[in-house]
């Protein structure tokens, strides 16, 4: 296999993408249960989207259309929540940008207990929303925090899986 990922061919690209997004998934689960860490309600819904691209992923992996078509429909199955979750990432990078006197208040409901409450559209615009839970950052690595660090991957991730799946074989 050649070493350069822009050479490979779309179902290697794609397992690839679905093997990353679990990657990704394993270590926000070892930051909750090993660092102890407990997800805010943007973090579980940036977990939700990197869940929903590694199935298209692995969808597009193992069904590795020949049709141009059928890669480009994978590519765009890949691109939905990639960019969902890129809005989600941009909102938290947001918050935690703000001055702590701007922060929203902090929430004492859980993701769960919100939508048994609100409703599922309801929570969703409160979550968006945001909470002082969301503004502090608790985790850096090379200066950046996480949501920085998964809106990047949420970008690198979409991209890549539109351009496999409308480059030209």
């Amino acid at each position: 296999m050649n070493a350069n990922p822009f050479a490979w061919g779309f179902r290697a690209q794609y397992l690839t993408g679905f093997l990353l997004c679990v990657a990704l998934l394993a270590y926000a689960l070892y930051v909750q249960f090993g660092m102890l860490m407990a997800p805010c309600p943007l973090c579980i819904l940036q977990r939700i989207a990197f869940a929903a691209m590694g199935l298209a992923f692995l969808a597009g992996g193992l069904h590795a259309p020949k049709g141009q078509w059928g890669r480009r429909i994978y590519g765009l199955l890949v691109f939905l929540p990639a960019a969902a979750g890129a809005g989600v990432a941009g909102r938290h990078v947001w918050l935690q940008s703000l001055p702590p006197s701007d922060v929203p208040l902090c929430s004492s409901m859980g993701l769960e207990y919100m939508i048994e409450a609100q409703g599922p559209f309801k929570a969703l615009s409160s979550v968006l929303a945001g909470s002082g839970e969301c503004a502090k950052v608790d985790w850096t690595f090379l200066g950046l925090s996480m949501p920085t660090w998964t809106l990047a991957w949420f970008v690198g991730l979409g991209v890549a899986a539109l351009w496999a799946g409308w480059r030209r074989r």
